[in-house]
């Protein structure tokens, strides 16, 4: 896609989001999918820093950039852990988690920001701009820091974790807290676009998403390019999901595996558009709500890749689910106790998974891969007033929520004596 591509990356025709197009003869000589898969795994041991890149690694997969535009903080190489803890709690074998957190900004937007980033820097912009919950404007920061361009961030006051907005204040982003919501700030954003030299980076960006499939290529690799059963990720304003499927429909039709994976969806039930869609109207359109959840960063009432999301679900055979906003909580606390923190977002994977399973959709000896997107300290408030169980004080989640109890783990305020800690770690033996 050339640099003088629509600003806001719609078809003047339709309406509809700009994407890259993949296939096999694009890659000529070079589509051998033994050699591809030797050549990306002997690219680990290089001293080149794209080759560091758990997103550049990948660039045979990706449209081309010079590489004198790259601007790459050796994102993506995100461990997949073993979950045996929430396995149980699933009713299942095997259960793995992605976790997109350990990114360098910690969330998954590094692995697409790197590369539109990177593409700003080859058209010559100086400004770069995105609304955001939080992860897309402390990734879009940094990788706008380290290329030496400008950036501009639109966020709703009152709507945003601290933790998040830190980020960006401290990699020297121009941050405008407007009064409206995610939605708002979207739509402020693209008039923008349109009147001044500021270059997009949400994930309506199709260089966005492009990075972000590698993320489903780095999986693959890491499970000896033996696909699971099931991929399910969060559903916010949907670029990743779209990417991710993406990434497997072009795998399968490359031969880099043999089967396609079922790609589900997960919504918090007080940000559910897609959810709503697919359900009430078969996927033929979707109607904007005024999204409220707690977990901020899929808090997103009008997803701009919905479509996108809508054809890699059918192709991929998947599902869409919501879950209640003290389901997010108790599987946030369920992944911790696998030794795996995550941001409230990312626990929408396993709450919605247990779902799944009762209705028998995913089967207790599949594979199941979650997504985890953001690190725990993203939003740290979200986890201390859970365990000191006011999370959801004063609100109509308190009843259920004082079943959450046995999940809590809040701190032991005691006399400085050894004696009494003797006690309380005794008491904690007898309870294991």
């Amino acid at each position: 896609m050339p640099s003088s591509a629509a600003q806001d990356f719609r078809c003047s025709l339709c309406g509809n989001l700009l994407e890259f197009t993949f296939r096999a003869a694009d890659l000529g000589k070079a589509c051998d999918p033994q050699a591809l898969k030797s050549l990306w795994l002997n690219r680990c041991g290089s001293r080149n820093p794209l080759d560091q890149s758990g997103v550049w690694r990948f660039r045979e997969f990706l449209p081309e950039i010079a590489v004198e535009h790259a601007i790459t903080l050796r994102e993506g190489n995100t461990p997949i852990y073993e979950m045996p803890r929430c396995a149980r709690c699933a009713n299942l074998d095997t259960l793995f988690a992605k976790h997109q957190g350990m990114n360098p900004t910690a969330s998954f937007k590094d692995t697409g920001m790197t590369f539109a980033a990177s593409a700003a820097h080859q058209g010559g912009f100086q400004w770069v701009a995105c609304a955001s919950t939080g992860n897309t404007s402390a990734s879009m920061a940094a990788y706008a820091a380290r290329g030496n361009m400008h950036s501009l961030v639109l966020i709703p006051e009152g709507k945003i974790s601290w933790g998040k907005l830190s980020q960006s204040l401290d990699y020297g982003a121009l941050t405008c807290q407007l009064r409206t919501d995610f939605d708002g700030c979207v739509r402020i954003l693209n008039d923008l676009v349109r009147q001044k030299p500021v270059y997009l980076l949400n994930s309506v960006n199709p260089y966005r998403i492009e990075g972000q499939k590698t993320a489903a290529i780095e999986m693959m690799e890491q499970l000896a390019w033996d696909p699971p059963d099931h991929i399910v990720v969060p559903g916010g304003n949907l670029g990743n999901s779209s990417a991710i499927g993406k990434a497997l429909l072009e795998m399968y039709e490359l031969k880099l595996i043999t089967r396609l994976p079922k790609l589900s969806i997960i919504q918090a039930q007080g940000a559910n558009p897609f959810y709503r869609s697919v359900r009430e109207f078969q996927g033929k359109k979707l109607e904007a709500m005024k999204a409220e959840t707690l977990a901020t960063a899929i808090r997103i009432g009008n997803p701009a890749s919905w479509k996108k999301a809508l054809r890699v679900l059918e192709a991929t055979g998947g599902e869409v689910e919501e879950v209640t906003e003290v389901e997010i909580a108790n599987a946030k606390a369920e992944i911790g106790s696998d030794g795996v923190g995550c941001e409230p977002a990312s626990a929408v994977t396993l709450a919605g998974l247990k779902k799944l399973r009762q209705r028998g959709f995913v089967k207790r000896g599949e594979t199941v891969v979650l997504i985890l997107t953001g690190h725990l300290l993203k939003d740290p408030d979200f986890t201390i007033k859970f365990h000191r169980g006011d999370l959801f004080a004063e609100t109509s989640f308190d009843t259920e929520f004082a079943h959450s109890r046995h999940l809590q783990r809040a701190p032991v305020i005691l006399d400085a004596n050894l004696g009494a800690v003797i006690s309380v770690l005794e008491e904690a033996e007898r309870n294991s």
